[in-house]
């Protein structure tokens, strides 16, 4: 008999999470200006970070959605340096701080599909490029 545990973020995570989601959201976007980037938005929608609070899982979702891949490629590259901003901002609040790892978040583009879908704008029955293909197994 196998016993499934599903983990729950306990409230010491969560507190961490989100001071971290407000001075990355703030950071990056000051880092965003500085570096000339106009016209793209960059929104932290989701911190989640490890029980022994050593790994933060960081989602952005940026906006356009095309240039999100580079987008979040540069800040994996560059995030020693977010790292460090980010530890001086939170130093009277945490020991140590956890490591960052970057992922796009593209829920609202997936979300804007879907109404697109709903709304009869893009059927994937009537045309079936819309669908990715299924890999076989």
């Amino acid at each position: 008999m196998y016993y499934f545990c599903i983990m729950t973020e306990s409230n010491r995570q969560k507190k961490i999470a989100g001071v971290l989601q407000e001075d990355l959201a703030n950071e990056l976007q000051t880092m965003l200006r500085n570096a000339g980037q106009t016209g793209v938005i960059l929104s932290v929608s989701k911190v989640s970070v490890t029980s022994d609070l050593s790994i933060a899982k960081v989602y952005v979702s940026v906006f356009p959605s095309d240039k999100a891949e580079g987008i979040v490629k540069e800040l994996n590259v560059i995030k020693p340096t977010i790292k460090h901003r980010i530890a001086l901002l939170v130093k009277d609040q945490l020991r140590k701080m956890p490591d960052l790892i970057f992922y796009n978040d593209d829920s609202l583009e997936y979300i804007e599909n879907l109404e697109k879908a709903v709304k009869g704008e893009e059927n994937p029955l009537e045309d079936p490029d819309l669908l990715p293909k299924r890999k076989k197994s």
